[in-house]
Formats: C-alpha cells, sequence, structure tokens
C-alpha cells in the first residue's frame, strides 16, 4: 500500500532562468505577495503522503532559499541540495541523497501546482514505476528531421505536453539515472521509457503553466487567483 511507503518531494530550482530575461532566478520572482519558490514548499508539506523536502538549487542562491523556507512555516524535514549543470545532474544529485521508496519531482517554476495531482500521482504508484501529470494538445504536433521536414503527424487525442509532478520509484530511477548518464533527456520520465517502463500520464490542467519568460507572470498571477 502506498500509506506504508516514504516519499520525499523534489523541487527543482537550480535552472538559468535565460528565458526569463530578468537576470535573476524566476523561482524568487514575487507572485501575489508570494515567491514562485513558495507556492511548491507550501504545496510539498500541505501533502499527507510526503514525509520530507529536498530543494535542489544554484550554489549562491544557498542564502536567498533558506530565508525563504525560514519564511514559511514547515514542519517537514527540508533538504538543501546544490544541482548540476543540467536538469538531469540536478536530479540525479537529490535522489541520490535520500533513501525514500518514492520520490515525486516538481519544477519549482510550476507554482499552480494542485494538491490533487500530488496525491494522484502518488496513488498510482501501486500500479507502476513512473506516473507524471500532463495535458492533451490542443494543436496538431509534427514531427520533423533535423532539416524542419516533416516526417510524421501525431494524432492529437494522443498527443500530450507534459508537466510536473512526476513520481518515480526511487531505486529504479537511482539506477536508471546512473545506466544513461550520458544519454541526454528532457525530463525523468523520458530515463523510464529507456529502461523499458511503462509510465502512467495523469491528466491535469492548463492552469499548471511553467513561468518561462517575465510575460507568464501576468498569467500566472490571474490563475493562482482562481485555483
Amino acid at each position: 500500500m502506498i500509506s506504508n511507503k516514504t516519499v520525499t518531494g523534489i523541487i527543482l530550482v537550480a535552472g538559468n532562468s535565460t528565458r526569463f530575461g530578468q537576470n535573476r532566478n524566476k523561482n524568487f520572482e514575487l507572485v501575489n505577495g508570494k515567491t514562485i519558490l513558495s507556492y511548491s514548499i507550501n504545496a510539498f508539506e500541505k501533502n499527507k503522503y510526503i514525509d520530507n523536502i529536498i530543494i535542489v538549487i544554484k550554489m549562491e542562491d544557498r542564502k536567498t532559499v533558506q530565508e525563504i523556507i525560514n519564511e514559511e512555516d514547515i514542519r517537514k524535514k527540508i533538504d538543501i541540495v546544490i544541482g548540476g549543470s543540467s536538469r538531469q545532474e540536478s536530479v540525479y544529485n537529490a535522489i541520490k541523497t535520500t533513501a525514500s521508496d518514492i520520490v515525486i519531482i516538481q519544477d519549482g517554476a510550476r507554482p499552480a501546482i494542485k494538491q490533487e495531482y500530488i496525491s494522484k500521482c502518488i496513488e498510482e504508484m501501486y500500479n507502476f514505476k513512473g506516473v507524471t501529470i500532463g495535458v492533451k494538445s490542443k494543436d496538431t504536433i509534427k514531427i520533423t528531421d533535423d532539416n524542419g521536414i516533416v516526417i510524421d503527424t501525431t494524432k492529437r487525442s494522443n498527443s500530450w505536453i507534459i508537466q510536473t509532478p512526476q513520481c518515480f520509484d526511487r531505486r529504479i530511477l537511482l539506477e536508471l539515472h546512473e545506466k544513461y548518464k550520458k544519454t541526454e533527456v528532457t525530463d525523468d520520465c523520458m530515463i523510464l521509457e529507456k529502461g523499458g517502463y511503462k509510465v502512467k500520464i495523469i491528466e491535469g490542467d492548463y492552469t499548471n503553466i511553467k513561468v518561462t519568460t517575465y510575460s507568464d507572470i501576468n498569467i500566472i498571477k490571474e490563475f493562482l487567483n482562481i485555483i
């Protein structure tokens, strides 16, 4: 049973925020009076399944992240881990520091995270080794070669835009990270796919956007007002 499993929540904030364009980490931007990072910390703090939290950061952001943690009423144990040069390395640095049965990974820049999706991801771990939140693509998706020539068109009803949180069997994820450390992957579901495991997608919603550019701030403000 899932209730007998230990769960670590991992929040990733070690990216470069290059597309944000403000010469600062987007996770520290204030949205409706709170930092973007605070929303994920509080969501993991409130979830009944999550036992402890790891925040993956850049070395130079340690003081800022600690100040954000100190401002919140957090009772769960929080550890800070220094990330790597890629998302892949950052996740690996986190999962090797915990002994939990399950890890649930969240992009810090998705502040509209909902409790129901955290819980559903973890609960589906009874049936799968990897679970993710996603939404159906509203648009037709074309697959091209390296020269931009279309080679295939996906079926819209089976095309998904993947979000976080994503949930995994920690032992299996760790083994696969070590096996595929020289293979570039864009998310951890891809690592499980390479390892031959089935990944379950739970349908989320379109408010769960990732803040990428500065113009996303006004959008996320509106979403946070309605959820």
